[in-house]
């Protein structure tokens, strides 16, 4: 009986210290992921983006449980972070992803967009018929965000608000509508046309209509590398079937032409649709300032269709100031 229990107990303290050496290594790789998470970067961050495409517009959601494990405990109380809720690492101060300004004096004055943009009185109206269309699901992982081009819209709103615009964005599901209205999907712009009257009702200093969707190519097709840094290409659809087309026609060849001035290439031009089978419309009967972009397509990702976007603002910013004058 002796030997036995001899026997059990130097079994016993031979698994210990492998238990211990497990769990360490474990702990350590913990760690690790943290700090390289503490070194990772991205280009936008916006808590207000994250939020919505979480309520609205993500699938990979499901639900998410209030009793939480005791390792979920341990983990919140060791890092900080509610490994739980993605939208708690918007408030951790990680390097690279929060920024802290520290004024003196008139410093202010730097800052341009400080109270320029009247909300009230938006001029710029930004929107998705397709709503849905997605880029490459690498970004944002951390926030468990699936990137749609409802992304490209707060990213320009963003940038057009820095220019001193007043953007507003359409935030009500185009499935919502179509649902309402008993269509299916072919009827998306019967759809987004009642959003647009809606928002012209209560806005009436809307004057440009932007309707952003992204390509149905391949990335190579759809994505332009200059000066060792990858962009996703623009294409501009005009509808002819409809006594708007010149002037929309005209205002997106200034915008693609500018385009191409900063960037070569990085527009595909103008795409003319009409005959047979084809919509030859896109609500651009609405206004003579309607216009369709598409940026990128489903293998680009997010950061690539940001760099887009800046170039987009500035040309946008540009072209749109020049035509109110």
């Amino acid at each position: 009986m002796k030997k036995k229990f001899i026997s059990k107990n130097k079994k016993t303290k031979k698994i210990k210290p492998k238990i211990i050496i497990f769990f360490i290594m474990i702990f350590s790789s913990f760690l690790l992921t943290i700090k390289a998470l503490s070194k990772y970067s991205l280009p936008y961050q916006n808590s207000d983006l994250v939020n919505f495409l979480i309520e609205n517009n993500n699938p990979f959601i499901v639900n998410s449980k209030s009793n939480y494990s005791y390792f979920h405990k341990i983990m919140t109380k060791l890092i900080d972070l509610d490994i739980t809720n993605p939208l708690s690492i918007l408030d951790t101060n990680f390097k690279g992803l929060t920024k802290q300004i520290k004024v003196e004096g008139n410093e202010t004055k730097k800052v341009s967009n400080i109270n320029t943009v009247n909300e009230t009185e938006p001029t710029i109206y930004l929107y998705n018929s397709h709503d849905t269309e997605e880029y490459k699901p690498t970004s944002f992982a951390e926030y468990s965000v699936m990137p749609t081009v409802k992304l490209s819209d707060y990213i320009l709103k963003e940038k057009l608000e820095d220019n001193g615009f007043s953007v507003l964005i359409e935030e009500t599901t185009i499935s919502s509508i179509r649902s309402s209205l008993g269509l299916n999907y072919a009827g998306s712009y019967k759809a987004s046309r009642v959003l647009m009257e809606q928002a012209k009702e209560k806005y009436p200093s809307l004057i440009y209509f932007i309707d952003l969707h992204r390509d149905s190519l391949s990335h190579d097709k759809t994505t332009l590398t200059y000066n060792e840094k990858n962009y996703a290409k623009v294409m501009f659809l005009v509808g002819l079937e409809n006594p708007n087309y010149q002037g929309n026609l005209d205002f997106s060849t200034k915008i693609s032409d500018l385009v191409n001035a900063k960037i070569p290439g990085l527009s595909k031009g103008i795409y003319e649709k009409e005959g047979e089978g084809v919509n030859g419309i896109y609500n651009q009967d609405f206004s003579n300032r309607t216009i369709l972009i598409e940026v990128g397509g489903p293998e680009n990702t997010i950061d690539e269709v940001y760099e887009t976007l800046l170039v987009l603002s500035e040309v946008l910013t540009e072209v749109i100031k020049n035509d109110q004058n």
